[in-house]
Parts: C-alpha cells; sequence; structure tokens
C-alpha cells in the first residue's frame, strides 16, 4: 500500500470517529510529532561554519552592509 492509499484510509479511519477527546488527543499528537520531526531535520553547524558565519558577519557590518532595527521594522510594515 503506498503512502496516499494510507492516507486515505486514515481520513476514512478519522471521519468515523465520533469521541471528540480522541480527536483531541490525535491532534496534540500530531502537533507534537510535526515539532519533534522538524527538530529532528536540524543539523547543527560547525564550530568552522560558525566562524565562518562570524567573520561574514563582521566584514559586512565593517563595509556597512548592515540594517538598523529601525529601517527593518518599517520594512516588515510593508510586508502585512
Amino acid at each position: 500500500m503506498n503512502i496516499q492509499a494510507k492516507k486515505l484510509e486514515l481520513i476514512e479511519e478519522f471521519l468515523r470517529i465520533s469521541d471528540e477527546s480522541l480527536i483531541l488527543k490525535l491532534e496534540a499528537f500530531l502537533k507534537k510529532e510535526k515539532k519533534s520531526s522538524m527538530y529532528r531535520s536540524i543539523k547543527p553547524m560547525t564550530i568552522n561554519e560558525f566562524r565562518d558565519m562570524i567573520d561574514t558577519a563582521l566584514k559586512d557590518s565593517e563595509n556597512g552592509h548592515v540594517l538598523s532595527q529601525r529601517d527593518l521594522e518599517e520594512r516588515v510594515k510593508s510586508w502585512k
């Protein structure tokens, strides 16, 4: 059985549930698993990658390639 068929089967089973507390438990479980899955996919950077990022940030700052908090807040306002 492929993943699409399993999803459909799960949806059909879910639609038959009439117990609200079970639905809430399933919802909490799914949220927890999604968050857990997201954290498992994050790969920590190496110390060399970290140092390279710091060096790049310092060079950007020295060359004036920075954005003030006020300017950033103004840009964010335009996103809405």
